[in-house]
């Protein structure tokens, strides 16, 4: 591990009382993924083991080039921006994209810590995360939070210098009053809490994405979850005064 990066994380992972070395039974509390710093180890039907190791390859070679003002960072909703509209709305900035699909905050710690990573010199960063630690790892609210409170932590120390776009973890799931909605919600009401008001700005798009009666139709989300072109260009339209106003 990066010494420069272990402290706080280590600091992180204490004041959460969760931390663990591996996965343990979720029915129990204990940590899963959040602050299970490793790599991905979990075959998918849509991200075989392979192609995850090729993106984060693919990736340190972008840090490698160092020449990236503007920093992405997540999982799939991030890895999925439409070039189009990525260009039109970040291609000014020198943007870079480092999501991978089925990420959970474990994962992106690890990814991290890579030395390669620490290359980088942002002057913004745009973390969305979260979402998969509650629907792949079937954590809690809490445990998601520390793992997203150890993300901004690692960010903010590897590049002291970048301010950090905070996003909320978008709504999922159809219907307002699903359990998954409400966990989104009470989850999102904690990460407010890391908004300092000068390095990491909190913002929550989410409303942007649900009709009047909060339910997600699905030329917006097709699976209630992944975004679509239009959800991509809701998200771009209501996020890129904000980037802009950071990257000043």
């Amino acid at each position: 591990m990066n010494l420069r990066i272990f402290p706080i994380l280590l600091a992180c992972a204490l004041a959460a009382h969760v931390a663990h070395a591996a996965p343990l039974d979720v029915a129990s509390g204990a940590q899963t993924c959040a602050l299970n710093i490793k790599p991905r180890t979990q075959e998918y039907p849509w991200m075989s083991i392979g192609r995850w190791q090729r993106m984060h390859e693919d990736q340190l070679a972008l840090a490698d080039k160092g020449d990236v003002d503007l920093m992405f960072i997540g999982d799939s909703i991030t890895e999925g921006w439409p070039r189009a509209i990525w260009d039109a709305n970040f291609g000014a900035y020198k943007a870079g994209n480092f999501g991978i699909g089925g990420d959970n905050t474990g994962n992106v710690l690890w990814r991290l810590q890579d030395k390669r990573m620490a290359k980088l010199r942002p002057k913004a960063i745009v973390l969305l995360i979260g979402v998969n630690n509650l629907g792949l790892c079937g954590e809690k609210p809490e445990q998601i939070f520390s793992g997203i409170e150890a993300v901004v932590a690692a960010l903010r120390k590897q590049y002291p210098a970048a301010r950090v776009l905070l996003n909320a973890v978008l709504p999922t799931g159809e219907l307002a009053a699903s359990e998954r909605r409400q966990n989104v919600v009470t989850l999102n009401k904690m990460v407010a809490t890391l908004d300092d008001g000068r390095h990491v700005v909190f913002r929550d798009y989410g409303a942007s994405f649900v009709r009047p009666d909060g339910s997600i139709a699905t030329d917006i989300m097709g699976d209630h979850l992944h975004l679509t072109q239009k959800g991509y260009v809701i998200w771009a339209d209501v996020m890129l005064p904000d980037v802009q106003a950071l990257m000043k």
